[in-house]
């Protein structure tokens, strides 16, 4: 059978097989001789042990589409970045290092405001005046009143999509009104995956439907962006690449040189003065992390 791979404890890993339901499964040892780890998201073949208590063995992993490091997963089809619109207020500096960093992984990303319920006007405003000028689908929501969860689920159908946003910003809130089998605050999945208490330390999938899956990640305070080099980074904010091939200078880094069409998009108010401020502050630190890294080396 083949199932999907939606949480590993202490050696077990308890694939979802549709109609079936979740297997207890350990891993054949050809995986440890081939320095292969299972991960949350993997498709795999199980063989079934035990049809009554649903064990099983995992003999083979099917190809991934793709990997992230942090949260540990396989095979995500895109991201939604929880923000709260106040309460506490939204920090985008942070948001927008969490979009550059699925733009690097080429995963897509749903951005979501929640609390609308405490914002005055002004905050959709802005915020709609932000990321207005990007691509990324922007869907406000009130958790507590229910406010536009239905667009939240057609979004997530039919895909496996990594959740994620600092503390405070409503993410468990938005998982217990997706599903009813993991109530956040409670930290258990089910009898069957009872072993450990739910913990974000963990990466793990919940099943919203047959098909679709988020991946619970922890909250997060700050994202560091340092896999790729900085002259790179203006790569990944998609709304400058159609101004980039205007730039005087090719492979223009859109800060000190003269003649630069994304500047004058920023001025023109075409591309957010916002998005492009993030990035002055993010290529400044990647020069510092630059830096740090040649003393390290020395």
């Amino acid at each position: 059978m083949i199932g999907k791979i939606i949480k590993g404890i202490a050696g077990f890993y308890y694939v979802h097989i549709v109609e079936f339901g979740i297997y207890e499964c350990k891993a054949k040892g050809i995986f440890r001789k081939d320095n292969i780890k299972p991960l949350v998201g993997d498709e795999v073949e199980v063989e079934i042990l035990d049809e009554n208590d649903k064990e099983g063995n995992i003999i083979r992993i099917l190809p991934r589409r793709n990997t992230l490091i942090r949260p540990s997963v396989a095979n995500v089809d895109q991201s939604l970045v929880l923000f709260a619109m106040a309460d506490p207020k939204p920090h985008l500096n942070l948001l927008d290092r969490f979009l550059v960093t699925m733009e690097y992984q080429q995963i897509p990303t749903i951005i979501c405001f929640n609390k609308l319920d405490l914002d005055d006007g002004t905050g959709l405003d802005k915020l709609n005046k932000v990321y207005d000028l990007t691509d990324y689908p922007t869907v406000f929501t009130s958790v507590k009143n229910g406010v536009n969860i239905s667009e939240i689920k057609l979004l997530l159908k039919g895909k496996t999509t990594v959740v994620a946003g600092p503390s405070g910003a409503g993410k468990s809130s938005l998982i217990n009104i997706l599903q009813s089998v993991v109530k956040m605050e409670t930290g258990t999945l089910s009898k069957k995956i009872a072993r450990g208490k739910h913990t974000t330390r963990h990466s793990q999938l919940i099943t919203i439907d047959g098909d679709s899956y988020i991946v619970d990640t922890p909250g997060f305070s700050s994202l560091y962006v340092e896999n790729f080099e900085r002259d790179e980074l203006k790569d990944y904010f998609p709304e400058f690449v159609a101004y980039d091939e205007y730039c005087y200078f090719q492979g223009c880094i859109h800060i000190h040189e003269p003649d630069c069409a994304v500047k004058d998009a920023v001025a023109e108010g075409k591309i957010s003065k916002s998005r492009y401020d993030n990035y002055l502050v993010l290529y400044n630190g990647m020069d510092d992390l630059d830096n740090s890294r040649r003393v390290r080396k020395k």
